[in-house]
């Protein structure tokens, strides 16, 4: 939603949606605001808690009985997994969704791939449907007057214009971009280092496929090294994002820059920035 600076500030029950690539700061800035009694939704934490769940535990015990000690023991219920992913640490969703390449180095055919690809679109859609009724509970249960939304970076590819529009219709959209290209480096830096989830517009995906097996004299995916093809097409994905971004933000919502985000030292710090970023229209 759009706001005038004196709206935003007469704002009772504030609701932002945090928008922008892993590693802008949005984790960081919602944990902060936590801490000064603010909801803290965060997408990819419902994605792997609530929607993959059942299938990220079934690819957990598919690997587990594969071992004949565990098998045994899961087959008479004398054990059990469980998916303990954390707000900070989405390990669980990282290893369903896997990296494409060579399945002798732990890499995911192209099929099996673009599946779990389907299923994480879906899941972070219904994540995001799930929003309005946060809202409520994090008043009406939990007592919490604001409510920040950590949405997952992938909401400018899942080109499913009900997301962004209940996202408007429900709060306000703050766009964290890199400052400047050494923002942008280090950003991609951090990521190929620290890898998340990824997801891949299908299109974008068959497209970078395809460049990658022409430039590295390859025939098919099954021949990609899982590591070098997500650190080679992770920097191809980042620039892909950034007008994606823009065209939600500048329509429907406030720009601010990962350099802001980082000189924020508490809940005045960033209403301030909110407050700048609207007077800057």
């Amino acid at each position: 939603m759009k706001l005038s600076l004196e709206e935003f500030q007469a704002w009772k029950n504030k609701k932002i949606t945090l928008l922008g690539m892993s590693g802008v700061g949005k984790t960081h800035l919602s944990s902060m605001l936590r801490e000064h009694n603010w909801f803290h939704y965060s997408v990819d934490y419902r994605i792997g808690t609530r929607y993959l769940d059942e299938p990220i535990m079934d690819l957990i015990k598919q690997q587990a009985m594969q071992i004949p000690f565990l098998r045994d023991l899961m087959r008479k219920d004398w054990i059990y997994v469980r998916n303990n992913i954390k707000v900070d640490d989405l390990g669980p969703v990282l290893s369903f969704v896997g990296k494409l390449g060579n399945p002798e180095l732990s890499g995911v055919p192209l099929e099996e791939f673009r599946h779990r690809q389907a299923l994480y679109r879906q899941a972070e859609i219904d994540a995001i449907r799930d929003i309005p009724v946060f809202v409520r509970k994090a008043q009406e249960i939990y007592g919490y007057p604001h409510f920040i939304n950590d949405v997952a970076g992938s909401l400018c590819d899942l080109e499913e214009n009900g997301s962004v529009e209940l996202l408007v219709r429900h709060t306000l959209i703050l766009y964290i971009k890199a400052a400047d290209k050494y923002e942008e480096d280090e950003l991609i830096r951090r990521a190929q280092k620290w890898p998340k989830p990824l997801y891949f517009r299908p299109a974008f995906l068959d497209e970078q496929i395809q460049a990658y097996l022409q430039e590295h004299q390859l025939q098919y995916a099954a021949q990609m090294e899982p590591d070098a093809f997500t650190s080679w097409v992770f920097p191809r994905l980042f620039h892909s994002r950034i007008p994606r971004y823009e065209a939600i933000a500048e329509p429907h919502g406030y720009t601010v820059t990962s350099r802001q985000v980082n000189g924020l030292r508490d809940e005045q710090d960033f209403l301030e920035m909110v407050e700048m970023a609207i007077a800057a229209g």
